[in-house]
């Protein structure tokens, strides 16, 4: 008995964390990295939705200011990449940022 409320409850635990992961990326955008400027800590994408932002649009291309500037080097122009961007006092700005397979 104590072997079966175990193992419901790693199988909770489980659908938990897979439901949670499957939010997180539901809030990622896809993009391509067309310009880096690490001076300015920006960085432009072409982009489709942002539906966390309300942007329902295909195809926009927009410069972003980055949360963290060592996000910058994690890529380069022409990656395609899965992203998350906030609004901030200092505009919308990418508070994550990953290089899609």
């Amino acid at each position: 008995m104590k072997n079966r409320n175990f193992m419901a409850g790693i199988l909770a635990i489980s659908f938990a964390l897979s439901s949670a992961a499957v939010m997180a990326q539901a809030d990622m955008a896809k993009g391509e990295v067309k310009k880096i400027d690490e001076s300015a800590g920006k960085i432009t994408l072409k982009h489709g939705p942002i539906k966390n932002l309300d942007m329902d649009e295909d195809g926009m291309t927009m410069v972003f200011r980055v949360q963290d500037p060592a996000m910058l080097k994690q890529v380069k122009v022409g990656d395609k990449v899965q992203f998350k961007a906030e609004r901030a006092t200092a505009g919308i700005t990418v508070t994550k940022i990953e290089k899609q397979k």
